[in-house]
């Protein structure tokens, strides 16, 4: 069976070559440099390695401005120019006028009209669900795409019967941050989970957004800490990526790549590509609205 992993970072360009304002630059970044040799910057955006492609993927789309979370996303998960069709770059959710196109062009509709196995592997807390249940609907493109596809959103109950992982990859901040009282797992099982929920079904989607925090500036007393978990996890899931799996690793916008400004960049997003059809998606992905047809054409 043909699975794809796509794994979602909010906000994470390719940078200049500068470690006072790129942390990839500031410190070893396993899953980039024992992966692929080097570290990406805006000099050197092309690198291959073993059957492993890291390239640029442009998400200015033709629009002046600094790309945003809402139409980026939308242009990545629903194969459509979202910036063009609103006019302008929106986030950090949808502009009203997606939503109708959230709905029909998702790429979770996709495999489900296929009859194919999905699984969004984020778990959600119930914080979340009592969000949603009292009506309010301010929510970002994936979360939009889930439920208009009545797609499962995982809970608690998935992350500790190992079927979800929780969004900070270790469950630590669903301890500090949300009272709970959950196993803490290290960033490599977290991997490893992931790549066996990815076994067992078509298509699997994970979103990281603490990326787009970090560059925000939020969070930062716990730089050291995320940045150094999501380079163990990243590292694990391309190390470790079966030769039937589709691997690719995308974003919507820079911003963590410069941190000497806390708002995003014009910045081409990093976007990697490792196992089936790997150097397909890397010719194919020139920008956002590229990923779904790129991903799709593979089955």
């Amino acid at each position: 069976m043909h699975s794809t992993l796509l794994i979602f970072l909010d906000g994470v360009g390719i940078g200049q070559k500068n470690p006072e304002n790129n942390p990839f630059f500031q410190r070893k970044v396993k899953f980039l440099s024992e992966n692929f040799g080097e570290i990406p910057h805006l000099e050197n955006q092309f690198i291959s390695k073993d059957n492993k492609y890291l390239f640029p993927t442009d998400a200015n789309l033709e629009i002046e401005g600094l790309p945003q979370s809402g139409t980026g996303q939308t242009s990545i998960f629903c194969g459509v120019n979202a910036a063009k069709i609103v006019g302008k770059h929106f986030g950090p959710y949808p502009f009203s006028t997606l939503k109708p196109i959230i709905e029909k062009e998702n790429i979770f509709n996709y495999f489900i009209q296929k009859n194919m196995n999905v699984c969004f592997a984020n778990a959600f807390p119930k914080i979340f669900f009592d969000y949603i249940n009292s009506g309010r609907n301010r929510l970002n493109v994936t979360s939009l795409m889930a439920l208009y596809s009545n797609l499962k959103l995982q809970t608690v109950d998935d992350l500790l019967n190992e079927t979800a992982v929780s969004s900070d990859i270790t469950n630590r901040r669903w301890n500090e941050r949300l009272k709970y009282d959950i196993p803490e797992i290290t960033p490599e099982m977290a991997a490893e989970r992931l790549l066996n929920i990815t076994s067992q079904n078509q298509f699997t989607l994970f979103e990281y957004f603490f990326t787009d925090h970090l560059g925000h500036g939020r969070n930062l007393d716990e730089f050291d800490i995320l940045f150094n978990d999501l380079d163990r996890f990243l590292f694990t899931i391309i190390s470790k990526i079966p030769d039937n799996t589709t691997l690719l690793i995308c974003s919507d916008h820079g911003n963590i790549e410069n941190i000497s400004v806390k708002g995003h960049t014009n910045n081409p997003t990093l976007t990697i590509s490792a196992g089936f059809g790997a150097l397909e998606l890397k010719n194919r992905i020139k920008d956002l609205s590229d990923i779904k047809s790129s991903i799709i054409d593979l089955y």
